[in-house]
Order: structure tokens, then C-alpha cells, then sequence
């Protein structure tokens, strides 16, 4: 009875060594007597002989690579970085990616791709170009170049980005330095043109008064100044108040008569 028992739980932990799941966002490389398969495993429940055959999971999901390392600048100078490398296997070359690099892929291919790609373009750029709105570019340089030399190897590169930029001490000082500069140019720059507008504002004010007395001026003829005394006299003599009026027969001239008295 012992040994039935122990034959059933054998025959029960090899059916269960001989089953294997392929998970969403997996790959399944299938090893037989140390040959690799050319198809891959996709997701699902997957069947082997555990004797003969090893199944090898490889993620197609995005994978994050954190990597510190010196950039070198146009100008010479090292600025420290941390990178981040986002990326993904393509499930189609997995079995490729097995046999060519083994399960260690990072370090042995896109590490090294990323370090040369990323050397050759930060010498580029001057350090300060890191530190500012250049910084995509440079990013997108190098996922780029990583990209033509890993595209036919099976491997996407979906984005690098450039953190905590750590620039040289006096270089910092430097930038800051220019920047508040900038700053103040702009501010001054702002005053001179508010300060242009107004005096712009003064003149167009002055010259549309000096037009308006040209206008009055041209306006007032003789004939004119002569027609509106007539008009004061002809109101003066409806008015019932007392009054002495002086004249040289062009402009009338008001005195109270309670002056007079």
C-alpha cells in the first residue's frame, strides 16, 4: 500500500514538473536536448518533458534599466547622470535573443549599445546643454541611435531618460549667474519699452492738441469774431439784470452796474 502511494505522488509531481504557464507580458523559449526551438511560447499552459527539455521565460513587457554613469561634454568637462532605459523584447526573436545572448541580455547587449550611444552623443553638447531645455533632444538622440543598432537584434527602445543632472560646481555657479543676468536684461528691457511707449503716448497726446489749436486758430476769422459778438449782444439785451456795456463795435465788454454805484 506504502509503494502505491509513493508511486501515485511520484506520478503526481512529474505530471506537475511537466507543466508549465506562459503569462501575459512572457515569452516561452523551449530548450530540447540543448537545442533551441525557433518558435516561441506564448501565453497559456505549456506541456514538456522535464527529462529533456527546459522552458525558458523571457518578459515582453516594459523593463526599466537604471544606470549611473559621467557624460562626457563637448567642451571636456563630466557631468554625472542617472539614466533610466525604457525597453522591450519582441516575443518573435526570444528564441534568437536565448541562443545569441543567453538570459543576461542586458548586460551583454544594451548596456554596452547605450554606453556607446549615449558617449557619442552627449560629446556633442555643451554641459549646460544637459541642464536645460536640450535635454530631450538628447534623449531622443540616443534612443535613436540605440534603436538602428538594436531594432534587428529584437529589442524596442522606448524612451532614455536623462535624470538628476549633476553638473560641476562652477559650471552651476556659472549658469545661475547667467540666468539671473538674463533675468534682469529682460526686466530692464521691459522698463525701456514701457518707458518708450509712454513718451510715444506724450507726443500723440501733444500733437493732437497742437492740431486742435491749429484747427481754432485757422477757424477764428474776422467775419467769425464779428458774428459771435453780434450773438453776445443780442443775449446781453435779453438779460434782465442792469448792465454797462463798453464797446468798440466788435467785442462787448461786462460791467456790474452794482460796481458802478
Amino acid at each position: 500500500m506504502k509503494a502505491r502511494n509513493i508511486v501515485f505522488i511520484s506520478a503526481i509531481g512529474l505530471l506537475l514538473g511537466s507543466c508549465t504557464i506562459v503569462r501575459q507580458g512572457e515569452v516561452g523559449v523551449k530548450r530540447s536536448f540543448g537545442k533551441i526551438k525557433p518558435e516561441p511560447l506564448m501565453e497559456g499552459a505549456r506541456g514538456f518533458n522535464p527529462f529533456t527539455t527546459t522552458i525558458i521565460k523571457l518578459p515582453t513587457r516594459t523593463m526599466n534599466m537604471e544606470v549611473r554613469l559621467p557624460l562626457p561634454s563637448k567642451e571636456g568637462l563630466t557631468v554625472q547622470s542617472d539614466v533610466s532605459i525604457l525597453y522591450r523584447l519582441e516575443g518573435s526573436y526570444a528564441p534568437k535573443v536565448i541562443e545569441n545572448l543567453g538570459r543576461n541580455y542586458e548586460q551583454v547587449v544594451i548596456l554596452p549599445v547605450f554606453r556607446s550611444a549615449v558617449a557619442d552623443i552627449s560629446s556633442q553638447y555643451f554641459a549646460k546643454d544637459m541642464h536645460t531645455g536640450q535635454r530631450a533632444g538628447i534623449e531622443k538622440s540616443i534612443k535613436e541611435l540605440m534603436m538602428a543598432q538594436l531594432k534587428d537584434r529584437g529589442f524596442v527602445i522606448e524612451a532614455v531618460l536623462l535624470k538628476s543632472i549633476v553638473l560641476p560646481a562652477g559650471l552651476t555657479k556659472a549658469i545661475e549667474d547667467k540666468l539671473e543676468a538674463e533675468q534682469d536684461a529682460q526686466r530692464m528691457q521691459f522698463v525701456l519699452d514701457k518707458e518708450r511707449q509712454e513718451a510715444r503716448r506724450r507726443t500723440i497726446e501733444a500733437e493732437g492738441v497742437r492740431d486742435a489749436q491749429k484747427i481754432i486758430a485757422e477757424g477764428l476769422t474776422p467775419l467769425l469774431i464779428r458774428f459771435k459778438a453780434i450773438e453776445a449782444f443780442n443775449k446781453l439785451s435779453t438779460s434782465p439784470n442792469t448792465k454797462v456795456i463798453i464797446t468798440n463795435g466788435d467785442q462787448p465788454l461786462m460791467l456790474n452796474s452794482d460796481k458802478l454805484e
